[in-house]
């Protein structure tokens, strides 16, 4: 016999949105994908350790976006996606 209470209705619409939005989140972080290697290989050049230097210098412009270039902003983006990449890896196995 199945169960129809309440509670047991409201745990599956949590769950079928909670499932809809992690898939949507998946296939968004799926697109990312290529930026972040993009990054990984920007991050781990000499370009950025130059790019740094001169930003540290002040000879870059002042209105020039620096998400990139912050010491621990792009490590951090970085590092939070190997998280991201160990707990979809952890599904499989």
């Amino acid at each position: 016999m199945v169960n129809t209470d309440s509670e047991q209705s409201s745990d599956h619409e949590r769950s079928v949105t909670m499932i809809k939005n992690m898939l949507h989140t998946l296939d968004n972080h799926k697109e990312s994908l290529p930026d972040i290697r993009e990054l990984e290989a920007y991050y781990a050049s000499d370009v950025w350790k130059k790019d740094f230097a001169l930003d540290e210098a002040g000879i870059l412009p002042k209105n020039l976006e620096r998400g990139v270039l912050s010491e621990d902003g792009l490590y951090d983006l970085l590092e939070q996606n190997k998280e991201v990449m160990e707990i979809i890896a952890s599904f499989s196995g």
